[in-house]
């Protein structure tokens, strides 16, 4: 019998990741170039070295079991540390990673984000990128895990502490204020101010998904016994709002264009104001363990221009 250490390849893990995702040992198979019994047999082997059983053959799919469960989380992590490892010794030999992940929360300005991608892109040979530039949309708990999880390399957006890491430093991008807005057509635009929590109960709310995948999800404005119309993001809350599907909490940034023009309407409400301070936040503490392109986004978030305009400049319609 083979040792656990033998067995658990990053092939291997990557085998079981595909099993996993595509729920079949045949469609696995098809997958990876493989007939369906060299695939079953390796994974035996694999059982057969750890006393376990991965998953569960019984029903038509491939359901993973507990243990299974445990070893593909672990085989994530493990394969997202052989990538770095990899970007790393890359990045000592050019300077430049291979790849750049920016995990954007649903708050930050997308038209600001753009702009620092195309000036970014515009850098001149010999000294410009050969980085690709990946975003990843994000919201709330999931913008500060993205990093944190090794997914992301730099978080714009976090409202959570990041001191969780040696590895990570936050710095401040600055303060947003939010308010409680509702379509003119909605029954609280009407409503005596200031709105109660007794009377918002009565009324459906709009929220934003936490896209954290560890852990309690985060919700904010929410009131116990509310009925909630979850959404992707703050510009489909926004979207919805307008709509007159529900009420909340919006930043007053994001909606002044429509606040500005009728199309929704602030209300005073009895709870205190919020104002929530938004950090970004890098991997790589050390200025020795960073690559250019994270260097040329540093640098542009020193400037207090840069920092205001991915909070401030939203389009609105």
């Amino acid at each position: 019998m083979q040792s656990p250490r033998n067995v658990l390849t990053p092939d291997a893990l990557s085998m079981l990741q595909t099993i996993a995702r595509t729920g079949s040992f045949a469609a696995a198979a098809r997958d990876l170039g493989l007939v369906p019994s060299a695939l079953t047999y390796r994974v035996r082997v694999i059982e057969e070295a750890l006393d376990v059983l991965l998953f569960d053959r019984r029903a038509r799919r491939a359901l993973p079991t507990p243990a299974g469960l445990e070893l593909l989380r672990a085989g994530e992590r493990l394969l997202g540390e052989i990538d770095a490892i990899a970007n790393r010794v890359k990045r000592v030999a050019t300077g430049w990673e291979p790849q750049l992940t920016i995990a954007v929360d649903s708050i930050i300005s997308r038209g600001v984000v753009m702009e620092l991608c195309e000036a970014f892109f515009a850098l001149e040979a010999p000294a410009g990128p050969a980085t690709r530039i990946k975003l990843r949309d994000e919201t709330l708990g999931g913008t500060l895990e993205s990093l944190l999880s090794g997914k992301a390399d730099l978080a714009l957006g976090v409202t959570l502490d990041a001191a969780s890491s040696a590895d990570v430093l936050s710095h401040p991008l600055g303060s947003v204020r939010f308010v409680y807005a509702v379509a003119p057509h909605h029954p609280l635009a009407a409503a005596a101010e200031p709105l109660s929590d007794a009377l918002l109960q009565r009324h459906r709310a709009v929220a934003v998904a936490d896209t954290a995948q560890r852990g309690a999800a985060l919700s904010i404005g929410l009131l116990g016994g509310q009925d909630v119309l979850t959404v992707a993001s703050m510009q489909a809350k926004l979207d919805a709002q307008l709509r007159g599907l529900g009420g909340g909490f919006v930043p007053e940034c994001m909606a002044r264009a429509y606040l500005e023009t009728g199309r929704l309407v602030a209300k005073r409400v009895s709870r205190p104001e919020r104002v929530a301070s938004v950090r970004y936040a890098w991997r790589g503490a050390h200025a020795s363990a960073q690559g250019r392109a994270l260097q040329w986004w540093l640098g542009q978030l020193e400037k207090p221009a840069t920092r205001s305009a991915l909070l401030a400049q939203h389009r609105g319609v």
